[in-house]
């Protein structure tokens, strides 16, 4: 099996959106060079959740994460029960590059597991926000679990669904606003680039940042980025990749497309929460029992006194072709024919700047030996894990219908 090898923009682009979060003792780790499957250049809470939260999700059973809180979970809090793949895992595992070779170490203490994506469907759901409620969400590109819809559960994407994201062993959803190019189409991300990363569980920065650092929970679910309701930004830019392109961290749509000329590719990368309460896997606002560290008085990063365990961060880079239709003259005012995202333009709202509302939802669905090969293999064994590589000679079998260009590129916006 041939590596495809890459530095400078991928790197950066998912690299950069990690340091925007953790300690200074860890940037290091990802400044220096790495082997990376790229395309070719072209309210916290107390007590019960809410009814709304717990209802489409099994909580009758709680099992404690190991490390975090371990006494006094209530329904709804710890993680939920195992789900077994329902499929023969072997058949989605192979050695890892065709040899069973072992990756690289990481540097400075940081473990990494990276793979791609492609497209899904695209959909006006969101089983985090409107649960059992199809058609009630501004319009999203899906990403991983085939099968994510409204009524998405942890159980229904652990039971059912192929998946975008390597194979069916990440049956986790992933989810961003689409893509719009103002003339009624959808612009498709060519691809998608995903990277968790996290200290080892041993390593002492763990009781410095937080409590401990811990795997990810069974059932945890959140969003992240843009919050339409405080409307703080948080955690994600925009880049350019390609020929002709000036790297950044944009913050929107409108200045990285200055620096972006047809063929290029322009990139929305946004950062996961690092910072859990150790309980909740959900909240009331969806983002309450996650956050990110913050630095203190001292100069050090630290998660806050009610999110203290570390839990694997991911970066999501969605890499999308430039086309004529997106306006790369610097400037914008409501009105304008260009590309935005679905959540940019909501109904009783004014126009926002476009890709300034960016955000990504996630629901975690991992077959639970194949989370815990690379959680113990590429994280806790500190190293740098490509390609759906899990570190142990093993590896993610390919999609085998992966593609670096999206076909369709352009597909309608749906009704409504």
């Amino acid at each position: 099996m041939k590596k495809i090898v890459i530095s400078g923009a991928m790197i950066l682009a998912a690299s950069t959106a990690y340091a925007a979060i953790i300690p200074s003792s860890m940037l290091k780790a990802l400044a220096g060079k790495v082997t990376v499957i790229a395309a070719p250049t072209t309210v916290k809470l107390s007590g019960v959740l809410p009814t709304s939260i717990t209802s489409a999700v099994k909580t009758t059973a709680i099992e404690p994460v190991k490390g975090a809180v371990q006494t006094g979970l209530l329904p709804g809090q710890g993680q939920l029960e195992k789900i077994a793949s329902n499929f023969d895992v072997s058949k989605y595992i192979v050695p890892a590059w065709g040899t069973g070779e072992i990756p690289a170490k990481g540097t400075e203490g940081v473990g990494a597991f990276r793979f791609h994506c492609s497209a899904g469907d695209v959909k006006r759901d969101d089983p985090i926000v409107y649960p059992g409620q199809p058609g009630k969400s501004h319009l999203h590109q899906f990403f991983g679990n085939t099968g994510t819809n409204a009524y998405s559960t942890y159980a229904s994407l652990r039971t059912s669904g192929e998946s975008t994201c390597s194979n069916k062993l990440n049956r986790s959803a992933y989810w961003i606003p689409a893509m719009l190019n103002g003339k009624g189409k959808v612009v498709r991300p060519d691809y998608v680039v995903i990277y968790y990363k996290a200290l080892a569980e041993d390593d002492p920065e763990c009781q410095k940042i937080g409590k401990a650092c811990v795997v990810l929970p069974r059932g945890l679910r959140y969003v992240f980025g843009y919050n339409m309701t405080t409307e703080k930004s948080e955690g994600f830019y925009f880049s350019c990749d390609g020929p002709t392109a000036v790297s950044g961290h944009y913050p929107d749509l409108v200045t990285a497309a200055k620096n972006c000329p047809v063929g290029n590719r322009i990139g929305a990368i946004i950062a996961s929460p690092t910072c859990w309460d150790g309980k909740n896997l959900n909240s009331a606002d969806h983002r309450s029992h996650v956050g990110y560290p913050q630095w203190n008085n001292m100069g050090q990063q630290r998660c806050p006194e009610n999110l203290p365990y570390l839990i694997p961060m991911f970066s999501l880079a969605a890499w999308y072709t430039v086309d004529e239709d997106l306006d790369r003259s610097g400037d914008w005012k409501p009105g304008m024919t260009t590309w935005s995202l679905a959540s940019d333009t909501m109904p009783g709202m004014a126009p926002k700047r476009p890709g300034s509302t960016f955000h990504a939802d996630w629901m975690g669905a991992w077959d639970d030996d194949v989370l815990k090969m690379w959680f113990d293999h590429c994280i806790n064994k500190v190293l740098s894990c490509n390609g759906g590589d899990l570190g142990n000679g093993k590896q993610l079998a390919f999609d085998p219908n992966f593609d670096w260009v999206a076909k369709p590129r352009l597909v309608d916006v749906p009704a409504a």
